[in-house]
């Protein structure tokens, strides 16, 4: 055995000595990779981006089932935001370019009727990030109403800003914002029912040309500037979900509403809570690489967005944690923002709401912040920054009536002390 290995040996050093063996594996390659390049400093600049939803948007680049797609994200606002910034840069923010999406992608062979999966294979993370409050957006806007800024210092390794001090965030990325392209009729179907709740003084963001893209189809000239779906809210065909469980690995099941289906994908979040609470997550750009397989005729059988995977879910859990039970309680008068839409009279002279989940996690939510408050010694600011982008929202129970109950989980990991 000594002398096998002594000639291999040997014959490694003749061959090395001659230069003719080949030290590094580089070159050898089977994937087939596209590409879907941003260009230009924003959205408007770039044809390979949208931020509006509408079947007439063309899909500039087309990839077959089993390539694996790179698609070159930009951050959620299409901003001009960087490490250096304050909270009075919010103000130059301009709501309209919310959510630049990197496509549509053709995907060749894929019809309206079936299933796109679409797993998620690597997010490459930009090295800056930020998580903001911005007035009257957030499930807690009716109490945090200053803006405020932190700028993340963001690497696989995790996120770190001068604004947090003492914390740092675990890398848990995730495509806040992926789809498909809705068909006409879903334009139709789901502008009336928006439409309609709006009426009723609920929230809803009607097509609004104005900074739309792609100009030439949802600008103030463009051939569905009065059709073209906004970015939020998601809907059946994906969007801006905010699903912290699309880990790397997991397959997204989208149904397809146009031949191609249109993918799309942006808003990239190097890490968040399940709620998203004070708005936005850890927000970068990034590279997004994912590998699609269609699933002929599906889409009888799944009509709106799910998803599946392995072991995922573990990598995100907690390895300490610290949690707040909420329940439907309030102090009499006391109307929640998300109720002010409805008759609040009977709602007003209630201290205890009948089945609501969004009070019980409103209310847990609360009992947090001040607990990172008093045994953590943040501000309050700081601590709804933290609970958006490190605390998950999670449902107890929803039989025990009136009173449904919510956990908000921190996970004191990121406490570096």
């Amino acid at each position: 055995m000594k002398q096998v290995k002594s000639l291999f040996l040997a014959a490694g050093a003749m061959a090395l000595a001659a230069g003719s063996v080949e030290a590094d594996t580089t070159d050898v390659t089977w994937a087939t990779k596209v590409t879907v390049a941003k260009t230009g400093d924003h959205c408007a600049d770039d044809p390979n981006c949208m931020n509006r939803y509408h079947p007439d948007i063309p899909m500039p680049v087309s990839a077959n089932p089993g390539d694996y797609i790179i698609f070159e994200t930009r951050d959620a606002l299409d901003s001009d935001l960087t490490l250096d910034s304050t909270a009075d840069d919010l103000s130059a923010v301009d709501l309209n370019l919310v959510h630049p999406m990197t496509g549509p992608v053709n995907i060749n062979g894929a019809k309206r009727g079936d299933v796109l999966a679409v797993t998620l294979v690597d997010i490459e993370p930009d090295e800056f990030g930020y998580t903001l409050i911005v007035p009257g957006f957030g499930f807690l806007r009716d109490l945090y109403t200053e803006p405020f800024f932190v700028g993340w210092r963001t690497a696989r390794d995790g996120a770190t800003s001068d604004a947090m001090p003492g914390i740092k965030i675990p890398m848990a990325a995730f495509m806040g914002s992926v789809g498909v392209l809705p068909g006409a009729p879903e334009v139709e179907a789901w502008k009336a029912r928006e439409a309609a709740l709006g009426a009723a003084g609920g929230i809803a963001l009607m097509p609004e040309p104005t900074g739309a893209q792609p100009a030439e189809v949802c600008g103030p000239n463009g051939s569905a500037a009065a059709d073209c779906l906004r970015t939020i809210p998601p809907r059946e065909n994906g969007g801006n979900m905010d699903v912290q469980q699309m880990q790397v690995g997991t397959t997204l099941l989208l149904p397809c509403f146009v031949d191609g289906c249109g993918l799309f994908v942006g808003d990239v979040h190097f890490a968040q809570g399940d709620g998203e609470v004070s708005g936005t997550a850890i927000e970068i750009g990034g590279d997004v690489t994912v590998r699609t397989e269609i699933r002929k005729g599906e889409g009888a059988n799944i009509t709106a967005p799910q998803f599946e995977g392995g072991a995922q879910l573990k990598t995100i859990a907690p390895t300490e944690f610290y949690a707040t039970v909420g329940f439907p309680l309030k102090d009499k008068g006391e109307i929640p923002p998300f109720l002010a839409y409805l008759d609040g009279g009977q709602i007003a002279d209630l201290e205890n709401l009948n089945e609501d989940l969004t009070q019980a996690a409103r209310m847990a939510l609360i009992d947090l912040i001040e607990y990172i408050q008093r045994e953590h010694g943040l501000t309050r600011e700081q601590a709804y920054v933290l609970t958006s982008v490190a605390a998950d929202l999670v449902v107890g129970q929803v039989v025990d009536l009136p009173n449904y109950a919510v956990s908000a989980v921190l996970d004191l990991s990121v406490f570096e002390d």
